[in-house]
């Protein structure tokens, strides 16, 4: 198990080998209520009619706030060292599924 410190706050975070992998993801469907953020992570396979949500992270608004903000942050940095990412729009999975969350 390797650990990380956050030098912000002084908090030591670990992390397992099994979570230092990661688990990859092309579909997220975000859904809110009043008091919550859900964000489900999806791998979709071409020719495969099912897909299972891999992963479930519900947050507080504040903190989901927080999140894209740090994502905004992150991306724009990414762009700077490797150029603009191309948005898809057209093709791959629809972005509704037939219901009227938001996805990313």
């Amino acid at each position: 198990m390797s650990e990380q410190q956050n030098q912000d706050q002084g908090i030591n975070i670990e992390l397992t080998d099994e979570q230092a992998n990661g688990t990859y993801s092309n579909l997220a469907i975000i859904t809110h209520s009043y008091s919550e953020f859900v964000m489900d992570f999806i791998s979709v396979m071409p020719g495969m009619p099912k897909a299972k949500v891999n992963s479930r992270i519900v947050m507080t608004p504040h903190n989901a706030k927080r999140l894209m903000r740090a994502l905004i942050d992150n991306i724009k940095r990414y762009e700077t060292q490797n150029g603009l990412i191309k948005d898809e729009q057209d093709g791959g999975v629809p972005m509704n599924l037939g219901g009227t969350t938001g996805e990313a």
